[in-house]
């Protein structure tokens, strides 16, 4: 098809953008380790320190379309990479034994965590890429029947129902993801056994997108910060304009675009 090798000829993978690309954070043990804003502050209340290793997260569930609904939840950030006393944070550390020493440990026994080298108060992953989280960043759900890519540039943790990118033109990626030619692009990504989407890196890394002109990455940015601007108002123009340059950048007939439309 003729779509097909449009996409082929003009677009470049997200692999070779100048991009990082990577899962969200595991736990091993969410109920422990995920606080609400209330618990935050009790730990911080009890131990000031605290605020250091207390960040704030985002799930799958809270990503929206350009947005996100942050429900007032942090994470307990004692990623292996950082390598952490716990005894410098007596607050936490006896918050998380209030869980049990026998249920946080990362042993693989029975009733444990699953086996890493990580010490029993850490997260399950290293996370040596913590430093991503600061930056400007695309968030999306990993697995799910709608694809929503939400831009962020408030240093907000993800966990692992998510995946998320950082680097250059972030915004202009988020309007292209969240496109309809961009869903065009993920429409042959796997599926779980009950039909949702499964948008996980190996997912993205390849979907190929053209590199723009200086002009059309400051249309589609301005595009986005107005939508961004606007949340929860009626955007249906500024998303229209979107897909319309998204469109020429791949250099699209008028019954190519039907096309993808009528999907």
């Amino acid at each position: 098809m003729q779509i097909k090798e449009k996409i082929s000829k003009l677009g470049i993978p997200l692999t070779d953008w100048e991009i990082d690309i990577n899962y969200g954070i595991k736990t091993g043990y969410n109920e422990a380790f995920i606080l609400s804003g209330t618990q935050r502050d009790e730990l911080i209340k009890a131990d000031p320190k605290s605020a250091e290793i207390i960040r704030p997260i985002l799930r799958g569930r809270d990503i929206g379309k350009y947005s996100y609904n942050f429900n007032d939840l942090f994470l307990i950030a004692t990623f292996p990479s950082k390598r952490y006393n716990i005894d410098d944070f007596p607050a936490i550390k006896q918050y998380l034994l209030g869980f049990g020493y026998d249920r946080l440990k990362q042993t693989g026994g029975a009733g444990a965590r699953k086996r890493t080298n990580n010490a029993w108060f850490e997260t399950q992953d290293s996370i040596g890429y913590w430093e991503d989280f600061s930056k400007q960043k695309i968030v999306w759900k990993r697995i799910g029947s709608i694809l929503r890519f939400s831009f962020d540039d408030k240093g907000l943790l993800a966990l692992d129902s998510t995946c998320f990118a950082c680097g250059k033109s972030i915004k202009f990626l988020v309007g292209v993801l969240n496109s309809k030619m961009g869903h065009y692009l993920m429409k042959d990504s796997p599926k779980t056994g009950t039909g949702d989407l499964i948008v996980s890196v190996q997912a993205i890394e390849p979907l190929k997108v053209p590199k723009p002109d200086q002009q059309s990455i400051e249309k589609i940015e301005q595009l986005v910060g107005q939508i961004l601007a606007n949340a929860g108002q009626d955007c249906s123009e500024l998303i229209t304009e979107i897909d319309r340059v998204i469109y020429s950048l791949y250099n699209l007939s008028d019954e190519e675009i039907q096309f993808i439309e009528s999907r």
